[in-house]
């Protein structure tokens, strides 16, 4: 049975405190794959797996590139194992956090396919996997929260977008996923994920947010600014989906 409950106006949560994997624009545990050329904003990090795993250039990279051993791009490397070690537990327990905070807003809204709607401030809960198949707009403020809790997979579908309207930040939007995570070809993404296994930006695609996995990402002539570093580019995109307000 699908249970749905609407988030309303003031009913924001607490944000996800990331800890140090706040300071990443992507952080993994099993490597970055890159097809050049990509382009992040923020600092970019690999623990445990080698720098040798780490394929990303110095020139696709404003921001550190940290790795844990005398391997990785040249000249960016910065060998700091101690505080990936740190960033990938404080991942590790920002998922768990955002995966397990109580009383939803909503639980299975759309039946796991949210495309056309437009979200307000909350706690979102599936026990499947979601899909978003046309644009997807979050309204609030500049200080209001969204979780999103997916028991499975997470896809968006080629050019399509997720939006902000009403001041919202991407700074305050977390998707804790337990599945996979792919991000169509020349679609956007707002917000920071949490994943409990692998992420894949396929190309073209830019995310506006943080990518914090706990096995791989994936970039194919990607676009990934770390929220508060500046405005990533949105691709051209265009559809005809109405977005409608969330109902019971």
């Amino acid at each position: 049975m699908i249970v749905s409950t609407n988030a309303i106006a003031g009913n924001s949560p607490n944000p996800v405190n990331l800890g140090t994997a706040g300071n990443f624009a992507i952080l993994s545990k099993a490597g970055i794959t890159n097809v050049y050329r990509s382009s992040v904003v923020g600092d970019v990090g690999t623990s445990p797996i080698t720098g040798a795993a780490l394929l990303l250039s110095c020139a696709e990279v404003v921001g550190k590139v940290y790795t844990v051993t005398e391997a990785g791009p040249l000249p960016c490397r910065n060998n700091n194992p101690s505080f990936l070690t740190t960033a990938v537990l404080d991942m590790e327990r920002a998922y768990t956090e955002a995966s397990g905070r109580p009383a939803p807003n909503a639980t299975e809204l759309g039946g796991g396919e949210i495309g056309g709607r437009t979200i307000t401030p909350g706690i979102y809960k599936w026990s499947s996997g979601l899909l978003i198949s046309t644009d997807v707009t979050l309204s609030g403020g500049p200080d209001d929260v969204w979780i999103f809790q997916v028991a499975q997979t997470l896809d968006l579908a080629n050019s399509k977008q997720v939006k902000l309207v009403g001041g919202a930040s991407a700074k305050n939007i977390f998707w804790a996923v337990a599945g996979a995570v792919s991000l169509g070809a020349h679609s956007h993404f707002e917000g920071n994920i949490l994943a409990q296994t692998m992420i894949a930006v396929n190309s073209g695609a830019t995310v506006n947010g943080a990518l914090l996995a706990q096995t791989a990402v994936t970039l194919d002539m990607s676009t990934v600014t770390r929220p508060g570093m500046g405005a990533t580019p949105k691709p051209e995109v265009t559809t005809n989906a109405k977005p409608e307000t969330n109902k019971k």
